[in-house]
């Protein structure tokens, strides 16, 4: 079969290449998937110069989420059988013609998604729900600051938070990436994230500020974002992509009244495994009923995973990248 194979942790992802590997078995309580489209995030990226937290035994294929149909089943396996459209995630391999994950990794295709967008929904939503509803316990009318909006966990929080009934006021850092995000997903107002925002937020909201802030960003838009909180808000903590770890002075919070919290998705449904089932059950549900629909900005053939990359680097994707192994 065809995969992204690491054999070494290099710089530029000099390491990775297209190899022609056997077809894996599936294992006792493991399927085969044909892997129809696998999208593109970050940590793949990382893993491939050693620069994320997980780091597989080399060589390993490439690919966090996949969406395909199942090929073949090993023993032990129950309610699943060849020819089932299926989605799912497994820390690695899915950048491949086929991939071997346990049953536990995979859930039923909505039908409502075709296959591109079903590979590209189930990191992202499921970062917006536990950030949306676990974490910030959002209430409808409830208004939503979204920083980082063109990115695809920002774009899925855009387009979770309106399938909440939250109005969205969304930025975004180029022209371009506003008009798209715009265009997507008609939030409420879509503004740039750069210095004095906040009077703009103040502005949207008739001066209360807005209850909840997703930020993947940290750096200087946390920094403003504390000034545009509403009394009782949630500042969720998502990522760092400005490279700067935000501080606060914890007389601001006592202040204004606001909460800060982490929001680590994978970490939660490992923590709350009941909690973690139903979170993947909601998305599911909403996607099944086209009440989200994820935005796949580019679908590519596997041979082009470097421009895939590239894309992600060069920070212009709105949504996802898939790759079509």
């Amino acid at each position: 079969m065809r995969a992204l194979q690491v054999r070494e942790l290099l710089p530029d992802h000099a390491g990775a290449a297209l190899a022609e590997l056997p077809l894996p078995r599936p294992g006792p309580g493991e399927v085969r998937v044909r892997v129809r489209a696998a999208a593109i995030n970050f940590p793949d990226l990382l893993m491939t110069g050693g620069g994320y937290q997980l780091k597989p035994d080399l060589p390993f294929v490439s690919g966090l989420e996949f969406s395909g149909e199942v090929e073949a089943v090993g023993p032990d396996v129950d309610g699943w059988a060849p020819g089932d459209a299926v989605v799912g995630g497994n820390r690695f391999g899915a950048m491949a013609e086929y991939t071997v994950v346990p049953v536990a990794s995979l859930r039923h295709k909505p039908d409502a998604l075709n296959w591109d967008e079903a590979a590209a929904y189930p990191v992202a939503y499921l970062t917006a729900y536990v950030a949306l509803v676990r974490c910030a316990r959002i209430n409808a009318g409830e208004t939503v600051l979204v920083h980082g909006a063109a990115g695809g966990v920002g774009l899925a929080t855009v387009d979770l938070a309106k399938a909440l009934g939250a109005p969205v006021i969304a930025t975004a850092s180029s022209a371009e990436k506003r008009a798209a995000v715009a265009r997507l997903y008609a939030p409420e107002a879509v503004i740039a994230a750069d210095p004095g925002f906040r009077d703009e937020v103040k502005a949207l909201t008739g001066g209360k500020g807005v209850d909840v802030i997703f930020d993947p960003v940290g750096g200087d838009v946390f920094d403003e974002s504390t000034r545009c909180i509403a009394f009782g808000g949630r500042l969720l903590v998502v990522g760092f992509a400005s490279g700067r770890i935000p501080e606060v002075s914890v007389n601001m919070p006592l202040i204004k009244g606001f909460s800060v919290v982490g929001v680590r998705a994978g970490e939660y449904g490992r923590r709350f495994p009941e909690r973690g089932v139903e979170n993947v059950a909601a998305i599911d549900a909403l996607a099944a009923t086209g009440k989200i629909r994820p935005h796949v900005h580019a679908s590519l053939d596997l041979a082009d995973w470097r421009e895939g990359f590239a894309m992600l680097e060069r920070r212009e994707v709105v949504g996802k990248v898939v790759l079509k192994p």
